[in-house]
């Protein structure tokens, strides 16, 4: 454990990132499997669902918990997907 103070107020903003930074991302990896399993079952609100995922996604790479180009491959995946869904 640290012993000076500014290093265990470190350890303690770090923990508290992290927690958030957990969340946020578990919340975003279940709105993509939503997403992916409204796509298999072709229910009839994909589109909403779709919106949202890519809306986690989004937000996730703006704050940095993916990158840019994760979210885009992500997101164009499932796009890929619902418009086969269509045709």
């Amino acid at each position: 454990m640290a012993n000076i103070k500014s290093a265990i107020k470190r350890v303690k903003t770090n923990e508290k990132a992290n927690a958030q930074n957990s969340a946020q991302k578990a919340s975003m990896r279940t709105s993509v499997k939503k997403a992916e399993i409204t796509i298999v079952n072709n229910s009839e609100n994909v589109v909403e669902v779709v919106t949202a995922a890519a809306k986690h996604l989004d937000k996730a790479a703006s704050k940095g918990l993916i990158s840019k180009n994760a979210a885009a491959r992500k997101k164009s995946r499932m796009a890929k997907k619902v418009n086969a869904l269509k045709a």
